[in-house]
């Protein structure tokens, strides 16, 4: 124990004598640790927003969408005007699904209805949508002001509407929404609830849902059927295209996770029995999804990973060049020592003991560095995009198991590549040593 206290003293004594030099050299296994940390954090935050974008889509729900079959988006604007198309699912779908999935949590249908709403001079494109209470416990849906709406709503075929955030937003910059009203159309409804911005909006998250739900405006079902009917008008650059949807969306929420895959292949298959090819249905399944997103942002995190640590590498190389260029500096103090009755197991253990002092101070600084690096991203990000105005998102996330790998891979890197040196020095012939300049 006194040999090794007394080897560590001599080692650190040696690299204090040419501060700038170890400083220097270090800097590699610095740079390289904070690069594995912050590359990896910013995998971790990446992923974590991903996984929460589809956690709020419900991970047990499944979602079976009407859309747009592709030849009718392939024509002309010219082609479509005046032109009323039927498609995706119908009510007999939803009596089928719902008797297909009798122990289901839930199933709630959605329909859109209207072309636009309005707001004295202020309108914009409706996403209009009749459904049940069950969706705000299903789509995990949270009011800022008000309430949802209710069973007395769909039972009254009540004129009432729930709101997203940016329409409140956008609608009533001024006023207070609540008990004010909108128009759908020529239809004026009252306004009883207005949602929480929901994180989904814009980006990959919008590309999930197919819409953003901030742009909502939900009423009863019950509503949309008997005052709005089925058929739906979209108006744009002097053409417009009418629809006939008797129910845009449905909402299966499973009981339980496990049986999400379960629901999935079942529904998969009603939905291809009643539509062949699945051509103007889709089916969401935000489970495989999440799974999909742990998958992808594990591969990213083992690639950025790997990136940051060739970083560490070079760090290496480094502790090698200087360590070879302080055996040829330090032959003659080599010869003195092995002179004196210092063995070749001494000479390989001081220099063994220095590169591994050097990689052990890098490592510190640089888990530091890193740690530092990513909670300063997250602070200074959002002036980044205010400042440059840029939509994207980076959130960082620093894991624990990223400091510790960094720090052991650069504490085996520094002995590794100071274990050839240290081997050299020992080989040092005494008497060729001695005679050395």
């Amino acid at each position: 124990m006194t040999f090794l206290l007394d080897m560590v003293k001599l080692g650190l004594g040696n690299l204090l004598r040419h501060k700038l030099r170890s400083f220097l050299t270090a800097l590699g296994i610095i740079f390289g640790v904070a690069a594995v940390i912050t590359m990896v954090a910013i995998g971790e935050g990446s992923k974590q927003q991903a996984l929460a974008r589809i956690e709020q889509l419900g991970a047990r729900n499944i979602i079976i969408r009407s859309q747009r079959p592709p030849e009718s988006q392939q024509m002309g604007g010219g082609q479509q005007r005046g032109r009323s198309m039927r498609y995706g699912l119908t009510r007999d779908d939803l009596a089928v699904i719902r008797a297909n999935f009798a122990d289901a949590e839930a199933i709630v249908p959605l329909k859109e209805v209207g072309s636009q709403i309005l707001r004295e001079n202020v309108r914009q494109t409706s996403q209009t949508l009749g459904t049940t209470p069950d969706l705000q416990r299903v789509a995990n849906l949270r009011i800022a002001r008000g309430r949802y709406l209710t069973q007395a709503d769909l039972e009254g075929q009540e004129m009432v509407a729930v709101i997203g955030a940016e329409v409140a937003r956008t609608m009533f910059p001024f006023d207070d929404p609540l008990e004010n009203t909108l128009r759908i159309d020529q239809k004026t409804v009252r306004i009883v609830g207005v949602l929480a911005p929901i994180g989904l909006a814009g980006g990959a998250g919008a590309a999930l849902v197919g819409r953003d739900m901030n742009l909502d405006v939900h009423i009863p079902l019950t509503t949309a059927q008997s005052v709005f009917g089925d058929r739906v008008f979209k108006r744009t650059s002097g053409t417009f295209q009418a629809s006939e949807v008797p129910i845009s969306e449905v909402y299966i929420a499973s009981d339980s996770r496990d049986n999400v895959l379960t629901y999935a292949s079942l529904a998969r298959r009603v939905v291809e029995v009643r539509h062949p090819g699945m051509t103007d249905v889709a089916l969401i399944v935000p489970y495989e999804l999440l799974e999909s997103a742990r998958r992808d942002a594990l591969t990213w995190q083992l690639v950025l990973g790997f990136i940051a640590g060739i970083s560490l590498l070079v760090g290496g190389i480094g502790i090698m060049n200087i360590m070879l260029a302080s055996v040829t500096e330090r032959t003659r103090e080599i010869g003195i020592r092995r002179a004196l009755g210092a063995t070749r197991r001494h000479i390989t253990t001081q220099f063994l003991i220095e590169t591994g002092v050097l990689s052990v101070l890098g490592g510190i600084l640089g888990a530091a560095l890193g740690v530092g690096s990513s909670v300063g991203l997250n602070a200074v990000w959002p002036l980044v995009r205010e400042q440059f105005r840029t939509n994207i998102e980076l959130a960082t996330q620093t894991a624990p198991w990223s400091i510790f790998l960094a720090f052991g891979v650069a504490a085996v890197t520094g002995l590794v590549f100071g274990l050839y040196p240290a081997i050299k020095a020992s080989k040092q012939d005494p008497i060729v040593a001695l005679r050395h300049d």
